[in-house]
Parts: structure tokens; sequence; C-alpha cells
């Protein structure tokens, strides 16, 4: 009985397909592969405009700059490596419109030129007090006058029992200390204006064996003070001079006194900036 049971169930039939469980894996693994190909497929098919203006965009992007009138994306955005919130400027390759390297080079020497006579109109003023002072505690006040003008520094000495003698175009020694002084101030102050030496006469007419007119002697009296800063140091490639006779007075020569104001030699320390008459700029 028991071996017949065993028997029946030896004789049972094998279930069908035991294996084909396989086939779920398969079947997912071809619905993966299908869903592969159509991403491949899609990515293969690119807009180059699209792709060109995004990466257009991250460049910029990335670099801090936007390019102008680029439709892109992140176009007025900010940058990614700038603080939170901080705006990226718009990038100008050259300068504003209008406005040329000349015109900033030209800028910058105005302001150059607009320092250099800040400080050489204070150097003028400065010697201009020392001569005055010097004038004053040595009883020369009525003998000496100084004038800023647009020449320069105008040192204006009377000739009378200062300089020279009625005629003459020998210094006096009492000329000697007074140009020594205006010598020291010149130089102590390192500047490098050219000094133009003037000697003027009054309307009264010379001649005499040693000057046959007004035109000499005003000539003659500038080149002895001049000779004179030569000797005490001063480079002669700043000097200058001119003889003017009676035909630039300061006063009117129909009195004494006008007439002796006219008897004077002028040292004129000139401007940088100053063109003398004859049409040279000061040196």
């Amino acid at each position: 009985m028991r071996a017949g049971r065993r028997e029946r169930r030896r004789r049972r039939p094998p279930e069908e397909h035991p294996d084909e469980r396989w086939l779920l894996t398969y079947s997912d693994m071809i619905t993966l592969l299908m869903a592969l190909f159509i991403v491949l497929w899609s990515v293969s098919s690119v807009n180059t405009s699209k792709f060109n203006d995004l990466a257009a965009s991250l460049r910029s992007a990335l670099n801090g700059k936007v390019v102008t009138g680029n439709p892109a994306v992140l176009s007025g955005s900010t940058a990614p490596f700038s603080q939170a919130g901080t705006p990226t400027p718009q990038i100008n390759p050259g300068p504003p419109a209008g406005f040329t390297p000349t015109d900033i080079r030209a800028q910058i020497a105005a302001s150059i030129a607009r320092l250099a006579a800040r400080r050489e109109a204070d150097s003028l003023r400065a010697i201009q007090r020392e001569v005055e002072t010097y004038a004053r505690e040595h009883g020369l006040a009525s003998s000496i006058r100084t004038t800023i003008n647009e020449r320069g520094l105008v040192i204006r000495v009377l000739t009378d029992q200062v300089l020279f003698n009625t005629g003459e175009a020998a210094l006096r020694p009492p000329a000697t200390p007074l140009l020594t002084e205006i010598v020291h101030l010149l130089d102590v102050r390192d500047i490098d204006n050219a000094i133009r030496v003037e000697g003027n006469t009054d309307s009264v007419p010379i001649s005499t064996s040693a000057f046959r007119s007004n035109w000499q002697l005003s000539a003659a009296r500038a080149d002895a003070v001049l000779e004179f800063l030569v000797r005490r140091g001063i480079k002669p490639s700043r000097l200058s001079l001119a003889g003017y006779s009676d035909q630039n007075p300061i006063a009117p020569n129909t009195t004494a006194s006008g007439r002796a104001a006219n008897r004077r030699v002028d040292l004129v320390l000139l401007r940088h900036s100053y063109t003398t008459p004859e049409g040279s700029a000061t040196p």
C-alpha cells in the first residue's frame, strides 16, 4: 500500500517550465535598453544655435562678464563667484565715445602744468617778500621796488646813488651787497627760471666819449649787472639782457622825480610759460 503511494508520487508529472523566471529579468533589460537608445537618439539631434548660446552664456557667467547683446541664459545676472546680489557690470572694451587717449594725455599735461605754475608762483612771492625785507632793513626801501606780473617777478633798482653814478656804467661799491643778496635769493631756492637784465634811462639825451646815446648807456648798465651775476655763480644760460633807453618809462619824464624813477635796472625773474616779445619762449 505504501509502496503503491510512493510509486504514484514518483510518477507525478513535473511542473511546466520551472525555469521561465529569467524571462522577467530579460524583459526588464530589453526595456531599459530601448529607453537608452531613445535617449541617445534624442541627444544626437542637437539644436546647434541653442547649444552655442548656452555655451556662450556659461563662459560669460563663469568669467564674471556679460556679453552685450547676447540673448543667452544668465545675461544680466550675477557672476557665480561674486558676492550674493552683486550685479555683473557691463565690460567696456574701450574708452567712452568721444574720449581718446590723446584727451587723457592732454588732461594729465594740463594738471601737471597747473601744479608747476602754482609752485612757481609761490616761489616768486617768497623771493619778493625776502627782497622787500632786505630793502627795509638796509634803508633801500625807496630805491628798490618789486612787482609780480605776467612776465614774472620784477626787481627794480634805481641807478642813482645805488648802482651807478650819473652818466656812467661802472657799478658803485654800495651795489655789491645788494646784488649779492639778490644772487643768494635766486640760488638758495634752487630755481632755474631765466633772468633778464633790462637797462633803462630817462629821456634826457646823452652824448659823451663813452656813450653816444641812451641806448648804449642802458645796454652797458644792463651788461655790468649781468657780468656781476655771472661772477657770483648764476649760470650764463639763464641770463639775457636788454637796453631800452628811454622807451620803457614807468613815470613821466616831465619831472625830476619821474626821470629819477625811469633811470633804473630791472632784474626780471621770468616765468617758465612767458614768451618774450621777440616770440621765443624763455628757457
